[in-house]
């Protein structure tokens, strides 16, 4: 851990230069996971051509190079300058509800860099912001990223124990953040299916959920990335109470929102992750919800 807070302190001309050589190392020495990347985006983008599909996978590993740098250096930024590198162009449609005593549940997805999201939602919101988190099994691993997670003020949730601190948290007025497009794998998680990308796809129910068991609103940060080391964030409502037991707008609403940010910066997303690992799906083909559609 010393190392790397001595690594953080580097200035962001010489991190993007290792940013750099990762990405000749991973891209085209050792091709990360290549095959699955170019597999998830194929299927994805079915209408784009092969060299559009390359291009869109190159852009995603120097974006992934980036995004490994750059919460590295969360150890050590200042609260000035990642303000003034992720910027919240609206953060009065959350603070209107502060105001109103009502705390908010706040949607992200895996677009870069969604660890600065985390980070700088502590500065530019105006109340506290817990975030609900899966820990990794590297121990390691699981500190620094806490670490860089909490140093802004951040107040980490363990999935498997989000309806305990619900409870406990219920008087603080706060934002409760979630990255909610992660593959739901365990057995017992509840699943919603939808089309997503041109692909049957299964998503966490979590989301809605809570929403229905705290009537909260719901905001989505959709993070656009500027220029190299530059990001704004616009956050976009989602859906507001009252919301019924049977009720699916939050998750509805969300693959919509989710999928127009992808479809406006296709490289931005995190294709390495396995997201579709299976397709053996409950419901017949044609019966899926389709909440948008991609290009």
């Amino acid at each position: 851990m010393f190392f790397l807070t001595l690594l953080s302190r580097l200035p962001f001309f010489i991190l993007y230069g290792i940013s750099d050589g990762l990405f000749y190392l991973g891209y085209y020495l050792f091709g990360y996971r290549k095959k699955l990347v170019l597999k998830n985006i194929r299927n994805s983008f079915p209408s784009k051509s092969d060299a559009e599909l390359k291009l869109i996978a190159k852009q995603f590993y120097r974006y992934l190079c980036d995004y490994v740098v750059e919460t590295l250096k969360l150890l050590t930024i200042n609260n000035e300058e990642l303000k003034s590198r992720m910027r919240f162009l609206n953060p009065e449609l959350f603070t209107e509800h502060i105001r109103k005593n009502q705390s908010v549940i706040l949607l992200s997805s895996h677009q870069f860099n969604w660890e600065w999201l985390l980070a700088a939602g502590n500065l530019w919101l105006k109340a506290p912001i817990d975030f609900v988190y899966q820990p990794i099994q590297t121990r390691f691993t699981d500190h620094l990223m806490l670490r860089c997670r909490t140093r802004f003020g951040g107040h980490p949730i363990k999935r498997n124990e989000v309806a305990r601190e619900l409870a406990k948290r219920k008087n603080i007025v706060r934002g409760i953040a979630i990255v909610a497009d992660q593959y739901p794998g365990r057995t017992q998680d509840k699943k919603y299916e939808a089309l997503f990308l041109n692909q049957k796809t299964v998503f966490f129910t979590g989301s809605q959920q809570m929403a229905t068991l705290t009537q909260y609103p719901v905001l989505y940060g959709a993070v656009k990335r500027i220029k190299r080391g530059h990001y704004t964030c616009t956050l976009v409502k989602i859906a507001e109470p009252p919301y019924g037991a049977d009720s699916e707008v939050v998750l509805q609403n969300y693959i919509k929102e989710v999928e127009r940010i992808i479809n406006e910066d296709p490289a931005g997303w995190l294709w390495s992750h396995n997201r579709w690992k299976t397709r053996h799906l409950k419901r017949a083909s044609g019966q899926y919800p389709r909440v948008s559609a991609a290009s």
